[in-house]
């Protein structure tokens, strides 16, 4: 099975993935972000969404917005959080490379480093095309993911995460002629040892641009981070705006 389909991955490794730190990071970057400046009631997507860790805060903005996961371990948490932060969420258990709303959507999101998955490149480049199917004329495409300039800068060495009652110890590698990296977890947790990893592409600035054009997007900018800067040296993200092209 690829990795991607495996919920022992995302249910046993989520307080790492999806840690209290992270959800509060993306409700402040749709709080104060001028990448999230959506005026109220536009139509988002987010695919890959989750446990609706930016879902959940775009909605609360008050935003109308479709949660897709392939994951029904995801989407059960997702519920839950939208449940308890009072908000509404269309939550829609489908794989990306096949989800399509022609025009449905003024705002497509992609978070978090949910793209770059597949092992054939033609699949991801489907996952930007169902994206520009689905929004609206002059609808906008953002996706967040670690640049390969990032991964270059930071990749190297073991790092350990504390979590409840134990620790994960984490190694990135890169593979295949750095198209791709390959991420190794263990989860030590008293007598317990889990082990998992993941090979997903990097892109740099200039490749994902390519692929937003391939995809059908113009007017494409990239960024450094949800402040707005640019994509330099000092940047933490690779984040790409495009907007739907006729």
């Amino acid at each position: 099975m690829p990795w991607y389909e495996d919920d022992e991955l995302w249910s046993g490794f989520a307080e790492v993935i999806f840690s209290a730190d992270r959800a509060a990071q993306a409700a402040d970057a749709v709080a104060g972000s001028p990448l999230f400046g959506f005026p109220p009631g536009v139509r988002v997507l987010d695919q890959c969404c989750g446990p609706a860790l930016f879902a959940s805060p775009l909605a609360r903005h008050g935003c109308t917005v479709t949660g897709v996961d392939l994951s029904p371990v995801m989407l059960a948490r997702a519920g839950k959080a939208c449940a308890a932060a009072g908000v509404p969420v269309e939550l829609v258990a489908a794989d990306v490379r096949e989800f399509v709303r022609p025009g449905a959507f003024d705002v497509v999101v992609n978070l978090h480093t949910s793209f770059g998955y597949f092992d054939d490149p033609d699949e991801n480049l489907r996952v930007l095309r169902n994206a520009r199917d689905s929004l609206a004329p002059d609808g906008v495409l953002l996706v967040d993911l670690l640049g390969k300039e990032v991964y270059a800068r930071t990749a190297g060495g073991t790092r350990a995460v504390p979590v409840e009652d134990g620790v994960v110890f984490m190694s990135d590698t890169v593979h295949a002629d750095f198209t791709r990296y390959r991420s190794e977890w263990t989860l030590v947790r008293g007598d317990t040892v889990r082990h998992t990893e993941l090979t997903l592409w990097v892109y740099s600035a200039a490749e994902l641009r390519d692929l937003f054009h391939a995809a059908g997007f113009v007017d494409v900018e990239c960024f450094g981070d949800f402040d707005g800067g640019p994509y330099d040296d000092t940047a933490e993200r690779l984040i790409v705006r495009g907007v739907r092209g006729d």
